[in-house]
């Protein structure tokens, strides 16, 4: 199936231009779908860029865009924070239901997945929520600052080093994520969700998925990663995750053809590690 990548600008939270990817399927596009990037990272990081590729083969349309501050995007990223990522969320789908359809599945990979979670249930035309390697709260995220949190809390702000690259962190960005309550966007949220999460995942362990199944209501399912790492930075574990999340979202966007098809490309145990209600174990 031949696709296609068009290149998108809409305006974000905070009033600056977000750069952005649309993933189409040749074709009518079954639904649409938003992606939400892992912290730092960018719309064009192996694990967005690969399965957002592997869903429009499958027949979904992806949205993927920068956070403000973060890739092709204008704006500050020292001025934005975890509220802003979830408004930035927001404001992605207002420009897919104003241009094209609104998305009826929202995927969030690490501290996207959170966002995705804690966004989903003001988009009212999302009907799948998926998440990938997430925390099941924000707050985790500061373990990557290490010895600067203390500075940053002193001083107002600090430098952080993070994949080897330069963040300027502020204390507003650590007050935000400290007034998150997570757990309750989750239970009230009450739309079909599937957890994907890596048991062997050093930088969110896998205690983070038990938790977000335990505070989600059905329909929910899990399914394990096996051997892949945080970022999914081998291609064959994109595709994995783009194969099941395929199958899987069709049951709830509304395509029985296109469901058939992805499920016959999945693997028979896959298929049923979809569906599984068992919840994950730290």
């Amino acid at each position: 199936m031949t696709t296609r990548i068009e290149r998108i600008e809409f305006p974000g939270s905070r009033g600056a231009i977000l750069a952005a990817r649309l993933d189409v399927p040749a074709g009518e596009p079954a639904a649409y779908a938003l992606f939400a990037h892992c912290f730092t990272c960018s719309k064009d990081s192996l694990a967005a860029s690969r399965i957002s590729a592997a869903l429009a083969e499958r027949g979904i349309a992806v949205l993927r865009f920068d956070f403000t501050g973060l890739g092709g995007s204008g704006g500050d990223f020292a001025s934005t924070d975890f509220s802003s990522n979830v408004e930035d969320l927001l404001a992605a789908a207002a420009f897919l239901r104003a241009t094209r359809r609104a998305p009826r599945l929202v995927i969030g990979h690490s501290l996207g997945g959170a966002a995705v979670l804690a966004a989903a249930g003001r988009i009212p035309e999302t009907a799948a929520v998926a998440t990938i390697n997430a925390p099941a709260d924000p707050t985790h995220v500061c373990h990557l600052f290490g010895d600067a949190v203390a500075a940053i809390e002193r001083d107002g702000q600090a430098e952080v080093k993070l994949a080897g690259r330069s963040f300027r962190i502020r204390r507003e960005f650590l007050d935000d994520i400290a007034r998150q309550r997570l757990d309750d966007a989750v239970a009230s949220m009450r739309k079909p969700l599937l957890i994907f999460h890596g048991p062997k995942d050093e930088i969110v362990g896998i205690e983070n998925a038990a938790q977000i199944f335990a505070k989600a209501r059905h329909p929910k399912s899990f399914v394990s990663l096996d051997t892949a790492d945080h970022l999914l930075t081998r291609r064959e574990d994109a595709a994995y995750v783009a194969g099941v999340l395929a199958a899987w979202a069709t049951r709830y966007v509304g395509n029985a053809e296109l469901a058939a098809e992805t499920a016959a490309e999945i693997p028979p145990a896959a298929r049923s590690s979809s569906q599984s209600h068992d919840p994950p174990r730290g």
